[in-house]
């Protein structure tokens, strides 16, 4: 069973796509992180699941096979947006009576214990909370309806790192309670890592890859390397995505499954260390990088830990400076070396000038001596 589906789903703005061709399926009892770019398309997708946005082109579907926005679908799915949208001179019992109000659905003693359990009054006005409590507030709102769905669009994006913790905690509580299933939107990639087992990414508008965390760490790769042997790589392994930053280059291609037309498949068994096939540069070598502490791709917490393949020349071809290193520091800092001279030398003028002048006057008064004498 499926707690979002979407079947070429498209939205289009004017003459811009912002979302394309995503088609998708969401198990049930997962929490799924929804990843990409500012404007990749993830706020349009989360609001096509809610009903906020039609889709242009293509269908959506949510649990229990509803289409997004009907009276079924709205009573089955709790939604925080990144805003936290409460009404702010209203208090917080106030805020919580209108969600009563506003729900077929509503544990009223669920919410008043956890607001209770994070210290907030209830006749306190919304506006004076802080981001953090205003955050909590939105969630357990969205949780008070018991949804079978728990979308999130940014909710960390105001959040302190404290009380970013706090909130993943109340949630994951929350999915281990009741068992419900999350799409989990967030630039926090350390948060998303110790919570999600679904991933779905987005870059451009258009879906890049969607599954379970493991088979995708699994099936996929991340290389470095020079720009011209990673440019020279791409062209046969069709990447899933590529990007180059100075010198270096980073390509991310899937190393099993479905090869597409043209495509080069990446040798070698995961997770061990050696050479690549004859799909790698000349010269080049990969590893899988694990991060310390963790043990082979799991996480001290029992999630699956984040690796990475490198691909790096052999240390006989690495590039070195042509030019000393302290010429090299110079001329990237020449600017703001140079103001610090000329600030260093205006203040030794200034040093001398006053203490020729106390001088003067400290004869000047020694000959003619002090009053009172």
């Amino acid at each position: 069973m499926n707690v979002l589906e979407t079947f070429g789903a498209a939205r289009r703005y004017h003459r811009n796509w912002a979302l394309r061709d995503c088609t998708l399926a969401v198990p049930a009892g997962c929490v799924a992180a929804l990843v990409g770019p500012n404007g990749a398309g993830k706020s349009t997708l989360l609001h096509m699941a809610v009903g906020l946005t039609a889709p242009t082109a293509g269908q959506i579907r949510v649990p229990g096979g509803e289409a997004p926005g009907s009276a079924a679908a709205l009573a089955g799915i709790g939604f925080v947006a990144q805003d936290a949208p409460l009404y702010r001179s209203m208090s917080v019992a106030a805020n919580l009576h209108l969600a009563r109000n506003l729900n077929r659905s509503w544990d009223g003693q669920r919410a008043a214990a956890r607001i209770a359990d994070l210290g907030i009054a209830p006749q306190r006005p919304v506006g004076s909370l802080s981001g953090g409590q205003q955050a909590q507030l939105a969630l357990t709102i969205a949780l008070a309806k018991r949804p079978r769905l728990l979308i999130l669009d940014e909710p960390l994006a105001r959040l302190d790192p404290l009380s970013r913790h706090e909130f993943v905690s109340l949630l994951m509580t929350a999915v281990a309670e009741d068992g419900l299933s999350v799409i989990y939107s967030s630039h926090a990639v350390a948060e998303l890592e110790r919570v999600a087992d679904y991933l779905i990414m987005l870059h451009s508008g258009r879906l890049q890859v969607a599954g379970d965390v493991d088979d995708l760490l699994s099936g996929h790769r991340l290389l470095t390397g020079p720009v011209a042997e990673i440019r020279e790589y791409a062209k046969r392994a069709a990447p899933v995505h590529a990007a180059e930053a100075g010198m270096q280059a980073h390509v991310l291609v899937r190393t099993r499954g479905p090869a597409e037309p043209g495509a080069a498949r990446l040798r070698g068994a995961p997770g061990r260390t050696g050479r690549a096939g004859a799909c790698l540069p000349a010269g080049a070598r990969y590893r899988r990088a694990a991060r310390p502490g963790r043990s082979a791709g799991r996480s001290a917490h029992g999630h699956t830990a984040m690796t990475a393949t490198s691909v790096r020349p052999v240390p006989a071809q690495e590039h070195r400076p042509r030019r000393p290193m302290l010429w090299v520091t110079w001329r990237q800092h020449r600017g703001a070396l140079t103001g610090c001279l000329g600030l260093l030398s205006a203040a030794a003028v200034v040093l001398v000038v006053t203490g020729l002048k106390l001088d003067s006057v400290a004869g000047q008064m020694g000959r003619r001596g002090l009053p009172g004498q």
